[in-house]
């Protein structure tokens, strides 16, 4: 009889932690972090989405993207991502890597394929592509791609919106980022901040 009333016992104050920590984990901490993030970073907290015109915006009905996430796109007037192995590409319902070493032979013959593309599409020697140009991030969502792999589209959006190279490669330079904290991750280029620029420059 005292085993059992000591495991009710036990039970019971189990389940009033579980209760307490639920209601304090579950619901106040998101709510509180979430309350905070409108209120000292609303753009961030809801997407890091921008406008046409490269406006940051809280409202998904004004945004063209989320500069968080890429898009598909074979409009050869712009900027192109690097490939996507995310369901269709970039779909954000589906997001992972392909998961195929870089022995395997469906991989090695998409990379070639994709090489031959890109080097075709902007007239330029297949050993000059960059990796990125032709390998898809592990998320499948990466919305940037490197300076290197910007600087071989250059002469291609150059001529599609009528412009300068020089100008294109100044929008190049100015929406390059440098490494996190200056250590992590590589230089890279956004590439739909990079698009918006280039519509704006073009008039388009």
């Amino acid at each position: 009889m005292n085993d059992l009333y000591t495991l009710f016992r036990q039970s019971l104050a189990g389940l009033r932690l579980l209760a307490v920590l639920t209601l304090l984990l579950g619901v106040a901490y998101p709510l509180t972090l979430t309350g905070i993030a409108q209120v000292a970073l609303p753009w961030q907290a809801n997407g890091s989405l921008v406008t046409a015109s490269g406006a940051h915006t809280t409202d998904a009905d004004e945004a063209v993207g989320s500069v968080l996430i890429g898009q598909p796109s074979d409009d050869e007037a712009l900027f192109l991502n690097r490939p996507s192995a995310a369901g269709d590409g970039y779909d954000m319902l589906a997001s992972y890597g392909s998961n195929l070493g870089p022995s395997n032979t469906d991989l090695v013959a998409a990379i070639l394929e994709r090489r031959t593309a890109i080097a075709e599409l902007e007239d330029v020697a297949a050993g000059t592509v960059p990796p990125d140009a032709v390998t898809a991030s592990g998320s499948g969502l990466d919305p940037d791609i490197s300076p290197t792999y910007a600087a071989l589209q250059v002469p291609r959006v150059a001529r599609a919106n009528d412009l300068a190279e020089v100008e294109v490669e100044r929008l190049v330079a100015e929406h390059t980022s440098g490494r996190t904290w200056g250590v992590l991750g590589e230089p890279r280029v956004n590439v739909l901040e990079l698009n918006i620029a280039v519509r704006r420059l073009a008039g388009s």
